[in-house]
């Protein structure tokens, strides 16, 4: 029997090198993802405001009174006692100063968009705007003068290594600390810890009968099912991304990196707002109304308040990358 040839056209001619019809096309989703996210939280530790501001001004002073000196002396009965001085009270200064970012959104963009770009980009400005707010509060948290460096031999920031992993130790001592300065703690008897991910994974990591997992074993195993530390030695932990870390340590490198775990009680960070950060919508000036900005804008600073409420921790973490 002669053989039948058949001449087919399928994909390949019609969208590929056989046929030039181009009738097969790639297709495209149009609902398109955002980027990964962290949530922003670290503005939260600034419960410390103006109350009271006398006027509008470029930096605000807010100021603590100092108590007198306890008297442990008895009185004499006929004699007038002496008066004493009221010591001049701290202050601590907010420099005010404004942010923003602004994109400019054109026409020809919104008409030739393949999703719908508008509601997109209204939430990347927002997003921006808790972003960067977040990362102002972090860098002037984590600046603070009281410090512990992990691990037996570092003496600073620079001789830390990857071995040198937060510790048991090291939260006890800074939980300690502040509670010999007075600090008031946030949450009921507990201060606030903010730890990076990378730093929990050594915390839960240790070994031995006073560390983290032990205690987890028999009283609350539902916080390593969850991998949650929970609150642990004076402190309920907030696990984020958002700590700051940076390769500052032994060696420099992204192996070395120095990671900063904050301990912090009540009014260890202030912020003074003269304008909320807020979305901005621009004004249309061109000419053929075609470009359209959409923005944010604010007028704030931040200052640590009580030196005394707050804790650094800096450690290296077995896992860095």
């Amino acid at each position: 029997m002669a053989s039948v040839t058949y001449t087919t056209t399928g994909s390949s001619s019609l969208g590929g090198t056989v046929g030039s019809a181009g009738l097969v096309q790639k297709a495209y989703d149009r609902l398109l993802e955002f980027a990964l996210r962290s949530e922003p939280l670290i503005r939260s530790v600034a419960d410390k405001r103006p109350a009271q501001q006398s006027v509008p001004g470029s930096t605000v002073v807010l100021q603590r009174y100092v108590d007198l000196s306890a008297v442990t002396g008895t009185l004499t009965e006929n004699d007038d006692v002496d008066a004493v001085g009221m010591s001049t009270p701290t202050s601590v200064t907010i420099t005010l100063n404004e942010y923003g970012n602004s994109v400019l959104v054109t026409r020809a963009i919104e008409l030739f968009s393949l999703a719908d770009i508008d509601p997109a980009i209204a939430n990347i400005i927002a997003f921006n705007l808790a972003d960067s707010i977040d990362g102002l509060a972090m860098t002037t948290l984590r600046q603070g003068s009281n410090v512990i460096y992990s691990g037996s031999t570092a003496t600073s920031t620079a001789t830390i290594t990857a071995a040198a992993t937060l510790s048991s130790a090291n939260v006890r001592k800074a939980v300690a600390k502040l509670r010999a300065n007075k600090s008031v703690p946030r949450k009921g008897s507990l201060y606030w810890a903010g730890i990076h991910p990378e730093v929990s994974h050594d915390l839960r990591a240790e070994s031995g009968a006073a560390q983290w997992r032990d205690p987890h074993n028999y009283s609350s195993p539902e916080n390593i099912w969850a991998g949650e530390i929970g609150s642990y030695e004076g402190a309920y932990f907030v696990e984020t991304p958002r700590m700051y870390k940076a390769a500052d340590g032994s060696g420099s490198s992204a192996a070395n990196s120095v990671y900063r775990t904050i301990i912090a009680g009540q009014q260890a960070l202030a912020e003074a707002v003269a304008e909320e950060p807020h979305v901005v919508i621009g004004p249309v000036v061109d000419r053929l109304m075609r470009h359209r900005p959409m923005g944010w804008y604010g007028v704030l600073g931040f200052a640590r308040y009580r030196e005394e409420a707050l804790y650094r921790i800096e450690s290296g973490s077995s896992i860095a990358a």
